[in-house]
């Protein structure tokens, strides 16, 4: 039998977690293992418990969900954290994809979302919430964002990926032995050549494309 995918839920609202947990445990291979209320407790909880995901608010009393994010993602870079919030500006999209978060929905989402998107993370995938995304892309059809991605240089290519998976551009550099400068122009030239500014875009462009692995 297939393990179940260990979750943790961090929300500041009691009543929001216990709906999240009654959710989730009507399927049949999520177990919801812990919760907690603050990012401290967060960050302390994932070095304990080792989730296969966090699903994590971002509006929280003390440090917060985005700095959560990033110091879990510090200390396990392989960490698979979906942030779940009730912001759906671009801007909160962008940050918490630079931060580390393999996955962002909204909490205005239907509730099979939340469930898909824990399945996808846990399976090594990324999962942005496609009305996010959908009136912010250019409007290219997927041919023509395949057509772009194949015209990009095998290097170009890794850092399309990395960029996409949401690694700063120093990880980057260090992953793929280039100066920091070099993955930098690739990035620009990369968001040029496919008309967006942000990673989390890219990152939706990774998905509609199927190229995006883990």
């Amino acid at each position: 039998m297939k393990d179940k995918i260990k979750v943790i839920l961090v929300d500041d609202h009691a009543v929001v977690r216990a709906g999240f947990r009654m959710l989730l445990s009507t399927e049949a291979d999520i177990d919801v293992i812990a919760e907690a209320e603050r990012g401290e407790a967060a960050c302390q909880l994932y070095l304990e418990q080792q989730p296969d995901v966090l699903v994590l608010d971002l509006s929280m009393p003390g440090i917060g969900g985005l700095e959560s994010l990033r110091r879990i993602c510090n200390r396990d870079s392989d960490a698979k954290v979906l942030v779940f919030s009730v912001h759906d500006e671009m801007v909160y999209v962008d940050r918490a994809m630079k931060a580390g978060a393999k996955g962002y929905i909204t909490k205005n989402s239907a509730p099979e979302i939340l469930v898909a998107a824990i399945q996808k993370i846990a399976a090594g995938g990324i999962y942005i919430e496609h009305s996010l995304i959908k009136d912010r892309l250019p409007q290219n059809s997927k041919t023509d964002y395949q057509s772009i991605v194949d015209a990009l240089s095998p290097r170009e290519f890794d850092v399309f990926l990395l960029l996409a998976k949401g690694l700063t551009a120093h990880k980057i550099a260090d992953e793929l032995c280039l100066g920091y400068k070099t993955v930098a122009n690739y990035g620009t030239q990369i968001r040029a050549k496919l008309k967006v500014s942000s990673v989390a875009e890219l990152a939706h462009i990774a998905m509609i494309l199927g190229v995006m692995k883990n």
